[in-house]
């Protein structure tokens, strides 16, 4: 259950982006944060915590942490992070090349899939200079088209981190994996619609079983669960960002009623998404 007492919205930020770099710092404060922006955490050097919607993640050196748009976090006191924290909202994602879209939705429609991503050197290496360039961008003078191409860097770094998060950087010809990668994919822009493991399955011409079997190998999480993932993640974005009815969201998740949303919802968070959407209007979202 949330600590409402110690929740505090995001800080609003120009152009909806901001790039800074951290050098050794230190994060003292237990309060929880209700992310409004993306965020993307590429740590050089790190120690620590960090609690992502209940879920406690160890910091260590040589990673990236992903936290999407109306998700919770909190460091521990006195975790140290040295690298990039890198925050952007949805309209300056639309900057952004289309051939990109993809990559995002994948990284950050339900980011609990690949919260935590560990590099190798060699990955760190390809990373660093894109933050660092994409860093001098944000920090020099205004220009013409200055966002677009900051965008542009912003579109070659999520195709990077894309291609690293697990599952994605080992046997890419590998049938398990292109099959796992193409059902992501599916889900990411038909979930809305789509909530049966049985039509993601005869998309991808195998069984339900063989489907989330596959699932289950590549992520940790069978096909059932990720396709309801991706709709919980949607519906607390609905519900903490629009001002939509619970009927209204219900309806446009494909739901049948509203009754079958709120129960749905309540599964997997154990709150109802009234009692959910109130902690939000509390604290003046």
């Amino acid at each position: 259950m949330l600590r409402i007492a110690s929740l505090i919205l995001d800080n609003e930020i120009k152009d909806s982006f901001r790039i800074s770099r951290l050098d050794h710092s230190i994060y003292n404060e237990g309060s929880l944060i209700s992310v409004t922006y993306n965020r993307i955490f590429i740590i050089q050097e790190g120690k620590g915590s960090v609690i992502i919607d209940d879920k406690e993640f160890e910091i260590n050196s040589k990673e990236v942490l992903l936290i999407s748009k109306g998700q919770i976090f909190s460091f521990s006191p006195l975790t140290t992070l040295s690298g990039f924290e890198i925050s952007f909202g949805d309209c300056f994602w639309e900057k952004a090349p289309a051939s990109a879209s993809n990559c995002k939705l994948l990284l950050f429609n339900d980011a609990a899939l690949h919260q935590k991503i560990s590099l190798q050197e060699k990955d760190f290496i390809e990373l660093d200079p894109i933050c660092k360039i994409l860093l001098i961008e944000y920090l020099s003078d205004d220009y013409p088209n200055k966002l677009d191409a900051m965008a542009a860097y912003l579109k070659i770094l999520m195709i990077k981190l894309a291609n690293l998060a697990p599952s994605y950087n080992e046997g890419i010809d590998d049938f398990d994996n292109q099959i796992y990668r193409k059902f992501l994919e599916l889900v990411s822009t038909e979930y809305h619609q789509m909530h049966d493991v049985l039509y993601y399955a005869e998309k991808l011409l195998m069984t339900p079983r063989k489907l989330s079997d596959i699932s289950k190998k590549k992520s940790g999480k069978g096909a059932k669960e990720i396709i309801a993932g991706q709709i919980i993640a949607e519906s607390k974005r609905l519900l903490q960002f629009s001002a939509k009815t619970i009927k209204e969201i219900a309806y446009e998740l494909s739901f049948s009623t509203p009754e079958q949303f709120s129960h749905f919802f309540k599964k997997y968070t154990n709150t109802s998404p009234l009692d959910y959407r109130k902690i939000f209007v509390n604290i003046g979202r």
